[in-house]
């Protein structure tokens, strides 16, 4: 196995030389960055990442803690976020809370610098006291939408807005009956996508009839189905649906069809989140899609900035772009 004494007697450089090219400083003369990159790829030279993150006095892991991996969003959010991760040479440790309380304070609290650098987090049900049983060592990036009143990092999109351009986009295609699935009394996710669709409807003159909102523990198929089977059983039944994910906006779709309520014919359906199973329903689901590779990026990115100095910056809230994907449910 290659050492950092054979890329430098082969670049003709020093040690030092090489090892500040390896760790990516920044001042390293070009000729010499050149040489030695060459004298790395001739060599095959890998650097021992445990024994670096020794001597720095880090573990090389991140943790990412998410509220359920079998909801698509959230499984092609770990990926995407391993991906970024892998880019700076980070392991992750994902852990799995279920959107409980209980479980995303216990998680934080067994969080410690013995075991990682920095944390990622989208909590669903904590309250910003529940953040004191972090180590206050350890920088920590809140996703998505849940209100916490604590001086951290957050990276998400803008729900209200991204809410209202779905329900706008149903009130265009002339469909004024527009039931949402979603409600949910602590989501602060569902807090928000339910104030933009309520504004959206408010703006068109459309009055929001509480009997077309349905409530949703759960954000799963199930439950999408069976909110929208007590919509369609309703004396006037909606034209549109506006989902607040996608699993719920399938099995609306499912619900319909059992019901013999063609889509979009008879009312038209939008979900939220553009996971890769909504390009495959029949029909296709159009969708809010939120650029997560972004979403990913950007947190990975302010761990970074962290680690290397920067707790003292003032948290950061960065907002990343979304579409609305129109697909054949409202075609």
């Amino acid at each position: 196995m290659a050492t950092l004494k054979d890329v430098a007697r082969l670049a003709g450089v020093s040690v030092k030389t090489v090892s500040n090219v390896v760790n990516g400083y920044e001042f390293v003369k070009p000729d010499n960055r050149r040489r030695v990159e060459e004298a790395l790829a001739t060599t095959g030279y890998r650097p021992n990442i445990g024994a670096r993150n020794l001597r720095r006095g880090r573990t090389g892991s991140l943790a990412l803690v998410l509220p359920e991996l079998s909801i698509p969003y959230f499984g092609e959010m770990a990926g995407l976020v391993l991906e970024a991760a892998q880019e700076h040479e980070w392991n992750v440790l994902i852990e799995q809370t279920l959107g409980t309380r209980e479980r995303e304070r216990s998680t934080l609290a067994a969080l410690g610098p013995h075991m990682i650098d920095a944390a990622i987090v989208s909590p669903e049900a904590l309250h910003s006291r529940d953040f004191d049983e972090l180590d206050p060592g350890i920088p920590v990036v809140m996703l998505g939408e849940h209100s916490v009143d604590v001086p951290i990092d957050h990276v998400g999109i803008d729900n209200v807005v991204a809410a209202r351009v779905a329900t706008q986009h149903l009130i265009a295609l002339g469909r004024r009956r527009i039931a949402a699935i979603g409600a949910h009394p602590y989501r602060g996710t569902a807090t928000q996508r339910l104030e933009g669709y309520r504004s959206a409807l408010t703006a068109a003159g459309l009055p929001v009839r509480h009997d077309l909102i349905v409530q949703a523990l759960n954000y799963h198929r199930r439950d999408g189905a069976e909110a929208m089977a007590h919509l369609l059983s309703l004396p006037e039944p909606p034209d549109a649906v506006f989902c607040f994910n996608d699993l719920l906006a399938i099995g609306a779709l499912r619900a319909a069809a059992e019901h013999g309520t063609r889509v979009p014919q008879d009312v038209a359906v939008v979900g939220f989140d553009n996971n890769e199973e909504s390009a495959y329903s029949m029909p296709s689901l159009t969708t809010i899609a939120p650029d997560k590779a972004a979403i990913a990026h950007s947190a990975v990115d302010l761990i970074r900035r962290r680690i290397k100095g920067g707790q003292e910056l003032d948290p950061e809230d960065v907002q990343t772009p979304f579409s609305l994907e129109i697909r054949e449910s409202t075609r």
